[in-house]
């Protein structure tokens, strides 16, 4: 999911802006609640909504200026749609979309989502296996086969315990053409009856024609999830196209070949989503499944990461990790992932390359003066056998074919990542003793610490006061006046106006104890007791009343800077307390009997959970990084950073270390980190060495090294409390042998 919005959107005030959200968010929830006539008399009359909610529709169309909240934006992209938000005139546009315009009328785009994360926080089912096969009635067999093996594995974890799961195979039949005969719905639907013995009763269509969905959903309590609904095959063409979202549907079957303009973006997003569900116990039910019919399977891998890119949000960089081959013999011809050499074979005469197809002789380059055939990308055994006919003699024939073989085969080098390998990497994390359980510190919050006000002295500090004198300034200000001489109307500008303390409320209409109850009532401090705050109120505004110069009225004037001043000092008082808490528990020779750094409480970088929120894009140089766990790496915050992860990865090619990791930076799923008093300390790599001993490097440049000492200091002590199973190292200045020295001191 992308979130995108127009610039005006910055330009709302923050009371309508406040009013807007809590209106439009009520409302978004009571509107999923209604009929559709329901919603439509809402839409209408708005004075109905006073009655359901207090965050009114009412109330929105009372705004001076609406606030639009468009869905699906990337449907409204149309003149007339514009047109029609341009007459509106609102002071700002919120759109929520899969994919965003970013050529023909871009989008200012606020947020992202990648697939990474989605996955991470189990909505959707990553990887697609694909799988393709020429024969469409062996293709459609397959994926019985797989549904059918599925079905089995969700019978097996339900009897464990786990929720009720019925896989379901979405068929993507193609149209009917007069006069031509085609793979349409009726012909896959006789073909799953009659060859694949298939009950009728668990087949439906959903076309424009024929509404199955809809009568399954008004015949079951839950539709097409209702555990005693039979539907296990969906028929559709582009039906499913939005809309339609269930947990149940794992397997696409596409009848025609996905670089054809017929492609299936309409419905993959209906396999990759997976709404209220969660991960599997087994793999295998935590995937998508995609069968094609189509004869060149990098084609068709090429172009269903191009549909996901085009047709489903997907980012660009994450599509590769994402579509890998279902059958190993097809892995190899996943050219996209591989480094492929040119062949070359002299032939005893020339190739009449015109007979060959133009997709062929792309692939071709001929040297008339050496007659020698160049195949710069793999040829598949039906292009190899075009080619050869091509030529005439025997020699020529079996020189190509050979070539041809070489080109898919021992010239095509697959890279996989370590993940892709199938290599974890569980990175243990500091753990706390709380309430004589372990359990991962990740909040300094449960530490045990004193917290009363009335242990600290309750007074406006100099730059409180410094704040205050300021603030009674107006920013800009001056007057307007006659000139006497000329008897025109002249404007001045007063620079140094002052706020007039006359025009103040007059003081009894305020006392200094009903001004702090005021202030006690407008500080949100739930963790204090009202006689707490109120103490310390009261003697921080009875300091500032006897300042030379500060009248009840002035400080009434100041009420809300005042208590913005004693907000910001309670919670410097509170981090004090945490900081306090914090070295008493960490820099006290018992540590090791309240923190431990234990397998039980680690860090788990999952195969295919790790989502950059920007990929390193070689800004600070090229590098064949080999050895990182996945096929992205996120972006470095420096050349000497970069320089550092190349440091690294040659180490790693040399085997002195297994594999490394880039590690992100507050990313839910991909970050590893190291709790502190005032806040996370993420290291920049993390390295797995061969004996399993994990290696933690943080880079900083030499302007950062002294302010980096808590970093040091919480790094040495995970490393200290690890019993040898961690190594923390901290380098700066290109100073690899740092890194070094732990790596043999690793091996003695």
């Amino acid at each position: 999911m992308v979130i995108v919005a127009t610039r005006q959107a910055f330009q709302v005030e923050e009371e309508e802006c406040r009013k807007v959200y809590q209106s439009s968010g009520t409302l978004m929830h009571h509107f999923e609640h209604l009929a559709p006539g329901q919603r439509a008399a809402l839409l209408t009359e708005g004075q109905g909504a006073e009655q359901t909610t207090p965050f009114s529709l009412a109330n929105v169309l009372r705004l001076r200026r609406p606030f639009v909240i468009v869905d699906e934006a990337h449907n409204s992209r149309t003149e007339l749609a514009f047109d029609m938000l341009a007459r509106l005139n609102p002071s700002g546009i919120l759109e929520l979309t899969a994919t965003p315009d970013l050529e023909r009328t871009p989008s200012n785009v606020l947020h992202s989502v990648s697939a990474a994360e989605l996955k991470a926080e189990e909505m959707i089912k990553l990887p697609v296996l694909l799988e393709t096969e020429p024969n469409w009635q062996q293709c459609l067999a397959d994926a019985v086969a797989r549904r059918d093996v599925l079905h089995a594995l969700a019978q097996e974890e339900q009897r464990g315990g786990a929720a009720y799961l019925r896989p379901i195979v979405l068929i993507q039949a193609e149209p009917r053409r007069a006069g031509v005969e085609t793979l349409d719905v009726t012909r896959v639907r006789d073909e799953l009856v009659s060859n694949q013995r298939i009950p009728a009763e668990e087949i439906i269509i959903a076309t424009g024609e024929e509404k199955g969905l809809e009568q399954v959903e008004a015949d079951f309590k839950l539709g097409i999830a209702d555990p005693a609904c039979p539907v296990k095959f969906v028929i559709t063409q582009k039906a499913l196209a939005e809309g339609w979202d269930c947990p149940f549907a794992y397997i696409l079957v596409s009848m025609a070949s996905l670089h054809s303009a017929t492609a299936v973006e309409q419905v993959l997003g209906r396999i990759l989503r997976q709404p209220q569900a969660r991960h599997r116990q087994n793999r295998l039910l935590n995937q998508s499944y995609a069968f094609v019919v189509s004869h060149n399977f990098s084609e068709t891998a090429s172009a269903l990461r191009d549909r996901l890119v085009s047709g489903a949000g997907f980012e660009r960089r994450e599509v590769g990790e994402f579509v890998s081959a279902a059958r190993q013999e097809q892995a190899g011809l996943d050219f996209e992932r591989a480094t492929v050499q040119p062949v070359t074979v002299a032939l005893p005469e020339k190739p009449d390359l015109k007979v060959v197809p133009k997709t062929v002789r792309d692939k071709l380059s001929w040297d008339g003066k050496l007659n020698i055939l160049t195949i710069s990308t793999p040829l598949t055994v039906e292009e190899s056998a075009v080619l050869q006919t091509s030529v005439k003699s025997e020699a020529a024939v079996t020189a190509i074919a050979q070539a041809a073989e070489v080109s898919r085969t021992t010239a095509v080098a697959f890279f996989q990542t370590p993940a892709e390998l199938g290599e974890s990497f569980r990175v243990p994390q500091l753990a706390l003793r709380v309430q004589g359980e372990l359990r991962l510190f990740d909040d300094p919050e449960v530490l045990d610490y004193p917290w009363a006000l009335s242990l600290y002295d309750a007074r406006p500090t100099a730059d409180d006061l410094q704040a205050l004198d300021a603030n009674l300034k107006i920013s800009e200000g001056g007057e307007i006046d006659v000139d006497a001489a000329s008897g025109r109307m002249v404007s001045r500008f007063l620079p140094d106006l002052q706020r007039d303390l006359g025009l103040t409320y007059p003081a009894d209409h305020w006392t200094d104890v009903r001004l702090a109850a005021w202030l006690c009532r407008n500080l949100p401090e739930p963790s204090l007791t009202h006689a707490d705050k109120q103490a310390f109120v009261a003697h921080w505004l009875r300091i500032f009343l006897e300042v030379d110069g500060v009248t009840l009225a002035r400080a009434n004037l100041q009420k809300f800077l005042i208590r913005n001043l004693i907000e910001a000092q309670i919670r410097q008082l509170r981090r004090q307390a945490i900081q306090q808490a914090w070295q008493k528990t960490f820099l006290n020779e018992a540590v090791g009997q309240m923190v431990t750094v234990n397998a039980e409480n680690a860090f788990n970088f999952h195969p295919q959970a790790y989502a950059p929120s920007r990929d390193y894009d070689g800004r600070f140089g090229r590098f064949d990084f080999r050895k990182h766990l996945y096929g992205r790496i996120g972006d470095f915050d420096s050349r000497e950073e970069f320089e550092c992860a190349c440091w690294l990865d040659i180490q790693a090619q040399k085997g002195r270390i297994k594999f490394w990791v880039r590690n992100l930076v507050r990313r839910e799923g991909s970050s590893f980190f190291l709790q502190k008093a005032d806040g996370r300390f993420y290291p920049d790599f993390l390295c797995q060495l061969p004996d399993g001993v994990v290696l933690a490097v943080e880079y900083k440049g030499a302007d950062r090294w002294q302010g980096a000492e808590d970093d040091r200091l919480i790094g040495g002590l995970w490393a200290e409390l690890s019993a040898g199973r961690c190594r923390f190292v901290m380098v700066t200045e290109k100073r690899w042998e740092s890194i070094d020295h732990q790596l043999q001191a690793l091996l003695l």
